[in-house]
């Protein structure tokens, strides 16, 4: 074996030919109350350098898992077998002051959520240029580092990044904290990079620029790059090889686009049916896996997946089908026939491609119901209507003696209605008041400016009682989950709490609660385990069981779209549509991508006249006489029009609206 000093050679000194990273066998187990958990069974696979392998899967199928354990980050009650094998030296077994040598420096990571990951009393530039110092060996100066991090800065996009690099992270939207995070990463030129749902937090124009920026990570330092994600538009778009994974296991592998082109396993299929499509130009059904993972205290005897699986049969009970070539033929130790062939966990597999059903044939989905024609509508009750909503904060100054110095204009104007029956899309970038606006509704007190009604009720009137009684019909299912849910509470007096609250017995509690579980794909289990023992997709589960428990007649729900996405007038929208990844890896290498520059402009200084101006793809193109229109006049609100005929029910705020095809 060779030293830790010979792993922490310059890329290309060693072991260049083989691969980056080998995982053999991987093994990860933690002890519960029920008894062990197999998160991770015996996976295999291997990245080479320049190479981007995607993994992806449904929450608690062990993805992050896996990462942590390749990085020794897992806590020490995790048992750990098999092998990692770095450059070709073994990792499993190494003390952790020889993997922090490694750590960083030859081995990155990209976490999922960026504000953890930096330390919010330094400097962005500062945490920068810390992981140069770190691993330099006393061989880089301060100053240099502090160079090298405003070049990095700059490399990732951050603008004017001399002045930002002393900047907090607070200072810092989202996407420019990831920004910095994959700047960090990519600081000493590492061989891999793995990266852990870069994107999943994240504003779609803002995780397109993200992606951009992992790409250009990738040509700069050359190194391979392990892409965790469930977004099967993010890999499609990035990764040369997808390896899929349930219930712990690899259960299909290949190249990208073999594999969306002709899945194997009936899972893929129904992970990529799953995927709401914009490209299509219609609606199409969205495929609901039923059912709920299997227990990893004490997994069943056969495939994993045969309880949720359309195409099960009886063998499919009697042992769990290894990984192999679809051809027949078995699968090395590298995972898929030295990480070029197609491998598939199932014994039916042939039988799927000779079929050659659609996902949604294949598990019986049918498209949503669709609204009746527009003159319906007028029949129907209104569940919410929100009329010129208003919503400014105060700009002060001084430690002692506060003044006033400004105005943000968090909400300004907002108009919508919404009637029962139907689903409405409050779609925009982070800081654009979606939230505010849904929180001025979810306070049921008087607005700021404006008016709103809740079920046909004037909110600014309501007594304390009466707005008690409203809030049971109106209940919300927030962004983050982990922030909603109480960590001492279990998730069973979680789900009980709003029901306790409302004066319903305990056993309706009870049978209700297990009801939701069920609903949202948890298992009895679950329901004595705490927030922390489950994974980000999980609490999002338990957060909206929450909501449901009282079946309320209007349901909010902040970050868990139809005629403007065959026909976008407004170049914002244009904007926001060529962002969404497309799980079709053609598509998504060869389709046009509106990257929006900069970042918003600030509510509490906005732009005169239109507000998206600044940022605006159609303004650059404009004469000069047509861009001073857009400088001096806010846009109203108007219907839109397709060959001079105005657009029942599409209205848009701009100028030189016009269609554009993005998709």
């Amino acid at each position: 074996m060779r030293r830790t000093e010979d792993v922490l050679a310059p890329a290309g000194s060693t072991g260049d030919r083989g691969p980056v990273l080998e995982v053999d066998g991987l093994e990860v187990s933690f002890p519960s109350e029920q008894g062990r958990v197999q998160a991770v069974r015996d996976l295999s696979y291997e990245v080479r350098a320049g190479e981007v392998l995607g993994i992806v899967g449904e929450s608690g199928s062990g993805k992050s898992v896996s990462s942590l354990a390749v990085m020794g980050l897992l806590p020490e009650q995790a048992k750990i077998t098999g092998s990692i094998r770095f450059r070709g030296t073994e990792l499993l077994g190494k003390p952790d002051t020889e993997l922090s040598r490694i750590r960083g420096r030859r081995i990155a990571m990209i976490f999922q959520d960026p504000l953890s990951a930096l330390t919010p009393v330094y400097t962005v530039g500062h945490q920068v240029a810390e992981a140069l110092l770190v691993h330099g060996g006393g061989r880089v100066s301060k100053r240099a580092a502090d160079r090298r991090a405003v070049e990095l800065l700059d490399l990732v996009g951050i603008p004017n990044a001399a002045a930002r690099a002393r900047s907090y992270p607070h200072e810092f939207s989202g996407g420019m904290r990831q920004r910095a995070v994959i700047a960090i990463a990519i600081a000493n030129d590492p061989d891999l990079i793995i990266a852990d749902e870069p994107s999943t937090a994240l504003d779609v124009t803002v995780q397109a620029q993200v992606m951009e920026v992992l790409a250009k990570a990738k040509e700069v330092t050359g190194a391979a790059i392990v892409m965790i994600t469930h977004d099967l538009g993010v890999v499609a778009g990035i990764a040369d090889r997808v390896m899929v994974t349930y219930a712990g296991r690899a259960v299909e592998t290949g190249d990208v686009d073999e594999l969306y082109t002709r899945p194997r396993m009936p899972y893929t299929i129904g992970l990529l049916g799953s995927v709401p499509r914009v490209d299509t130009g219609q609606r199409q059904p969205l495929v609901p896996i039923e059912g709920q993972p299997p227990s990893m205290v004490d997994l069943p005897p056969g495939c994993p997946f045969a309880p949720r699986c359309p195409m099960e049969i009886d063998a499919c009970h009697d042992a769990e089908p290894a990984l192999a070539r679809v051809d027949g033929a078995g699968v090395d130790g590298a995972g898929v026939d030295g990480a070029t062939g197609h491998a598939a966990a199932c014994i039916r597999s042939s039988e799927i491609v000779a079929a050659g059903t659609s996902a949604a044939e294949l598990f019986g989905a049918s498209s949503a119901h669709h609204t009746a024609d527009p003159d319906s509508r007028d029949r129907r009750p209104e569940m919410l209507r929100a009329d010129g909503l208003v919503k400014r904060y105060p700009v002060t100054k001084g430690a002692v003696i506060r003044r006033r110095v400004g105005t943000v204009h968090a909400v300004d104007g907002i108009s919508f209605d919404i009637r029962s029956g139907e689903t409405l899309g409050l779609v925009g970038e982070s800081g654009c008041g979606k939230t505010t606006t849904l929180m001025q509704i979810l306070e049921l007190g008087a607005p700021m400016g404006g008016r709103v009604e809740v079920l046909g009720r004037d909110i600014a009137g309501l007594s304390r009682g009466e707005r008690k009684a409203l809030r049971r019909d109106l209940q919300v299912v927030f962004q983050d989950p982990m922030a909603s849910l109480d960590p001492r509470l279990p998730v069973s007096a979680t789900i009980a709490e709003p029901m306790a609250a409302h004066g319903c017995s305990a056993e309706h509690i009870r049978r209700r609660t297990a009801e939701l579980l069920d609903l949202v794909g948890l298992r009895p289990e679950h329901a004595s385990r705490y927030p922390a023992q489950f994974s980000g997709g999980q609490r999002q589960r338990i957060g909206i069981a929450r909501a449901l428990a009282l079946e309320p007649q209007l349901l909010v729900l902040d970050e868990p779209v139809d005629d403007v996405f065959s026909g976008p007038q407004h170049p914002y929208t244009q904007a926001l549509l060529s962002a969404v990844p497309v799980p079709d890896p053609a598509v998504e290498r060869t389709r046009e991508r509106i990257i929006l520059s900069g970042d918003m402009p600030s509510p509490a200084d906005p732009p005169s006249g239109c507000r998206f101006r600044t940022r605006c793809q159609l303004f650059t193109s404009l004469p000069a006489d047509r861009r001073q229109r857009c400088i001096d006049e806010e846009p109203p609100r108007e219907a839109a029009r397709v060959d001079g005929t105005p657009r029942a029910d599409h209205e848009v705020a701009c100028h030189y609206a016009r269609v554009h095809q993005v998709l």
